[in-house]
């Protein structure tokens, strides 16, 4: 039988500086495809060239990657201002609506710092634009300087609430994971569940309550060197579990013949 097909949704840049192009980074693909154990689809993030149906219908699951462009704060109901960055609105129409239909029919995602943040803004919720000028709030922005696994490594405590579904996956209630992010949720969705927080109070892991598929959702960046981590490979290995459930489900399966 195929793979679970899981859309990985893309950002559009400039390639050489010239013209826009889609892509994702190749540890999103890696962490897919060997941990996971799902098929990798980058997707061109934009309604010009897809319906959410479609990509419903091509997809068993998908991964909201990070970004470096914002959700643009009129999905929330605030004027944008210079704190708030760059946006990509295409990205917008499609992700947003996105993640409502998968909660609402139960197929699975995973959220990934960007990807995190749209799911509390699908779900109703609010972004601040720089956590670390919050009171008591650290800089969670990536450091400058350094090597990839450098920059990338763990920074900061993370601790899940007790008997919750990251504390039950992780087989523990406080993990070390990197930080590369400039925003965070202000307010959560109604329906958004804060299961884990930096040791500054920024929410860093999220589900969505009575979601009747996988919803889970962190602030870090798990794709980084995925197979190795300790927190990462449980979070990828569960995505890609329920993703394999939702594909053997719709799936019709073969009419065994009598002899």
């Amino acid at each position: 039988m195929r793979r679970p097909v899981v859309g990985i949704i893309g950002n559009t840049y400039m390639i050489a500086d010239t013209y826009p192009g889609h892509g994702t980074s190749t540890m999103n693909s890696e962490a897919i495809a060997r941990v996971a154990e799902c098929m990798p689809l980058i997707i061109p993030a934009d309604p010009l060239y897809m319906t959410v149906d479609e990509l419903m219908e091509a997809c068993d699951g998908f991964l909201f990657t990070g970004g470096r462009p914002n959700v643009h704060p009129e999905e929330y109901g605030e004027e944008a201002t210079e704190a708030h960055g760059t946006f990509d609105r295409a990205r917008d129409g499609i992700t947003l609506p996105l993640i409502r239909a998968c909660v609402e029919r139960g197929q699975p995602f995973l959220g990934i710092c960007r990807g995190f943040q749209e799911v509390n803004v699908a779900m109703g919720g609010s972004l601040h634009p720089e956590i670390r000028e919050l009171p008591g709030r650290k800089n969670h922005r990536m450091p400058t300087e350094g090597s990839l696994d450098e920059r990338f490594s763990r920074r900061h405590p993370v601790t899940f609430t007790a008997g919750g579904p990251f504390a039950r996956l992780m087989c523990a209630e406080e993990v070390q994971t990197n930080t590369l992010h400039g925003q965070g949720i202000q307010t959560a969705g109604p329906r958004i569940v804060i299961d884990g927080t930096a040791d500054d109070g920024t929410p860093e892991a999220l589900y969505v309550r009575d979601a009747p598929g996988f919803t889970l959702s962190v602030q870090w960046h798990p794709e980084h060197n995925a197979a190795a981590d300790p927190v990462s490979r449980p979070l990828f290995t569960a995505f890609g579990a329920a993703a394999r459930d939702w594909a053997g489900a719709r799936r019709p399966h073969p009419v065994l013949k009598s002899a």
